[in-house]
């Protein structure tokens, strides 16, 4: 039987996974991590280099992950983490015993003794974040790793910016080492209560009884993965790139830019507000859209941070304010690589049967390239300690060189991140362009509120906004709708979906519907098919026309003359010629009548002649105009005609009638032009019917047997018939009058 815990055990620990998270944030940034620990180092009087020695102690000590993951996994991912973890609490302790080494030993013992806490804190953590790596692996669901990520940074963040708030205006308050010794002393009861936290979350059992062979070791297989190897280079390159800056960022704004320690220590908060403001939408957007389009853009953001920091104003009034600015965007930048990387190490690159070896060598190499980043940002300032120029306006100081790997390091960890793929559906341009196209922030609030609809009526109305909001955003919850068990919402959802941009997914699945059996959503389906106007509904549309309801036939047909789909014109006209239904064949008609298909313009006026409704007179007149190419035309005349109006048809004549004479038409046939522009123009449908009928006798249309010359001729006969009473014949005779005058002429 499996040791693993089921996935509801997993889930009702992530709480305290998080709680676990929160309560070490109060511990970390008091004691070994954060800007009061530099600042801490500072104050004892170490170099750059020292500091930065000190501080890659605690990376380096993971080059013993490889030595005891074999071990940890024996005796227990969960004891190992819970045990190592609450010694690394511990090791705190002595650090409160700094001014009492100072005062008999001297600072230089100090500054030994404070080297050797960290070096032994430093073990005790390796050992212990060896055994958390696969055991986080195993106690969160890979399906909501990115939501977890971003609840867990959410209350992180939260717990972040009060504790560092808290350590500033201690340090700013306090002399000497008492601040230092006040936060480092209350950061060890907040690490104990991790440490209880941790209790609580299941998995982690031990991989067999102690006599039980050793488990097998496959580091080859790790060292020989292209995938892997690749994501250790890029993680380099990031590490080297990020690292030294975070760790002397809070020297540089105190020494270049001129802010108070205490003031040093709150820009941190930008940071974390940052993380915590942007938390949510990381980890959504990779658990929607995958990891590596997140980890890139935030490789791409981090790459541009140094520039801002670099170029920022100096001693100047709004530099605190500048300072927390960008780092709210560092924040933004950290935490969306942080989660589309981590997501990817362990969903993508990272084999779940062989996560202990895969893991150890990767927290390793962490430990190396954070380790080495931190010797060489600590080299880097000393070397340039002189430096004190300008170039183009841009400062150079001891920190410059820094700020300039920060910028190159992370362009080459984006050329060699980009190749590894994982389970994305969308690039990183893809990506990007989400959240530039449609009204994203109406799709967001739409989509919050999708979610927290409480009956049928607030999800029709928020399927609806999903719609509007024309974002690529939206796709995934439009999909949902469609299966929503509550037949207003698919409904609704097939009307948001059509006011779309097309998008293959919504496509396809409108495809579906349109070829299901509930003929109410078919139907509007093969409407909103039409309505998107992409070619890829051209082939569900065809397989449309032979369902076996009418009403979806006709649809589909409307639908490929829309879609203007030139293949289906023979098909369309044998179907208008054959069809008993007259319902179907006006579609037929109104399709044929978009696709231009003039071939078919016999039939329509056959069904035309023998149409009784005037709503579907008007609609097989206008598909008519637009075998002629006049559409604009009919409209425009539809309207005048409406409002009781002959001028524009008047102005019609008038213009038939000057075409004519540049080509020496009869007398007898521009006196009677004039008399029906006049008569028309007096509102005098009538009898300038009955004109127009006359003139369309005497005019010499085209002989050839084309379809414009062919509707003039019939509509001529049927007004001489019928006069007004079939005002769509004067409405097309109108229309296409100019056209075929123009064949006459040529």
């Amino acid at each position: 039987m499996s040791n693993e815990p089921t996935v509801a055990e997993k889930l009702r620990g992530l709480p305290w996974s998080i709680g676990l998270n929160a309560a070490n944030t109060v511990f970390t940034q008091f004691t070994f991590f954060g800007a009061a620990f530099v600042l801490f180092l500072d104050r004892l009087g170490l170099s750059k280099s020292d500091i930065g020695f000190i501080l890659s102690l605690i990376p380096f000590s993971g080059l013993i992950a490889p030595l005891v993951a074999p071990w940890t996994a024996r005796f227990g991912y969960k004891r190992t983490f819970l045990l190592f973890f609450l010694i690394r609490k511990l090791m705190a302790l002595p650090l409160l015993l700094t001014p009492w080494v100072i005062r008999q030993y001297g600072a230089v013992a100090a500054l030994a003794f404070v080297g050797g806490v960290v070096a032994l804190f430093a073990l005790a953590r390796s050992v212990e974040e060896t055994a958390y790596y696969p055991w986080n692996q195993e106690f969160v669901p890979a399906t909501v790793r990115g939501k977890y990520s971003a609840m867990s940074n959410i209350f992180t963040a939260l717990v972040g910016v009060l504790s560092v708030s808290v350590a500033g205006l201690v340090i700013e308050r306090s002399t000497g080492l008492a601040g230092f010794m006040t936060l480092i002393a209350v950061g060890v009861l907040f690490g104990l209560l991790s440490v209880w936290c941790g209790l609580f979350i299941p998995g982690g059992a031990p991989s067999g009884a102690a006599l039980a062979p050793r488990p097998q070791r496959d580091v080859g297989a790790a060292l020989h993965d292209p995938n892997f190897l690749r994501y250790l280079a890029g993680l380099a390159f990031i590490t080297l790139g990020v690292t030294p800056i975070a760790s002397f960022l809070p020297l540089y704004l105190g020494d270049q830019v001129g802010l108070s320690e205490g003031q040093v220590v709150l820009v941190q908060n930008g940071t974390l507000i940052g993380a915590l403001a942007s938390s949510y939408l990381w980890g959504w957007t990779t658990d929607r859209y995958g990891s590596r389009p997140v980890m890139l853009i935030g490789v791409i953001l981090l790459m541009s941070m140094p520039l801002l920091w670099w170029g920022m104003p100096r001693h100047a009034g709004l530099s605190l304010v500048i300072a927390l600015a960008i780092a709210f965007c560092q924040g933004l930048a950290n935490l969306g690589w942080g989660i589309g990387a981590t997501k990817l190490l362990f969903v993508t690159v990272v084999p779940t049967d062989k996560k202990m070896d895969y893991l150890a060598l990767w927290f390793a190499w962490a430990g190396i390239t954070a380790g080495f980043s931190q010797l060489v940002g600590g080299w880097l300032l000393d070397w340039a300690s002189a430096l004190d120029t300008q170039l183009w306006g841009l400062p150079l100081d001891p920190y410059s060189p820094l700020f300039l790997v920060g910028i190159l390091a992370p362009l080459l960890s984006l050329w060699l991140l980009s190749p590894i793929r994982d389970e994305s559906r969308v690039g990183v341009g893809q990506f990007a362009g989400i959240f530039l196209r449609g009204n994203p922030v109406l799709a967001m609030t739409s989509l919050i509120r999708y979610h927290m609809a409480r009956d049928e009526h607030a999800a029709v109305k928020t399927t609806a906004r999903l719609g509007q909001a024309n974002s690529p955003l939206a796709v995934e919850e439009l999909l949902e709708a469609l299966a929503d068990p509550r037949f207003n919402v698919r409904f609704e959802a097939i009307l948001a979906i059509a006011r779309m941009k097309p998008h293959p997914r919504l496509i396809a699945a409108l495809g579906e519907i349109l070829a299901g059996n509930n003929p109410s959503l078919s139907v509007i389906a093969a409407w909103a098919l039409g309505r998107i106007g992409d070619e890829d509904a051209l082939e569900p549309l065809r397989h449309g026309l032979d369902a076996r309801y009418r009403s979806i036939q006709a649809h589909s047909a409307r639908s490929l003359g829309v879609l203007r789909d030139i293949r289906v014109i023979p098909r369309l006209t044998k179907r208008l010629r054959s069809e008993p239904d007259e319902g179907l064949r006006v579609a037929y008609a109104s399709a044929l009548g978009n696709l231009r298909a003039g071939s078919a313009a016999p039939a329509v006026l056959e069904l035309l002649a023998a149409s009784d409704d005037e709503a579907t007179r008007m609609e097989l007149a206008l598909a008519l105009a637009r075998m002629m190419e006049r559409e604009h035309e009919f409209i425009r005349l539809w309207r005048s005609l409406r409002t009781s109006s002959g001028t524009v048809a008047a102005q019609v004549v008038t213009a038939l009638r000057k075409r004519l004479v540049r080509s020496s038409a009869a007398d007898e046939l521009l006196a009677l032009l004039d008399l029906c522009a006049d008569t028309l123009a007096h509102n005098d449908f009538a009898d300038g019917a009955k004109l127009l009928a006359q003139v369309i006798d005497r005019m010499p249309l085209s002989a050839r047997a084309d379809a414009r010359a062919l509707i003039i001729r019939e509509c001529g006969r049927q007004l001489a018939v019928h006069g007004v009473a079939r005002p769509e014949y004067l409405l097309l005779a109108l229309s296409g009058l100019g056209v075929a005058n123009e064949n006459a002429s040529r």
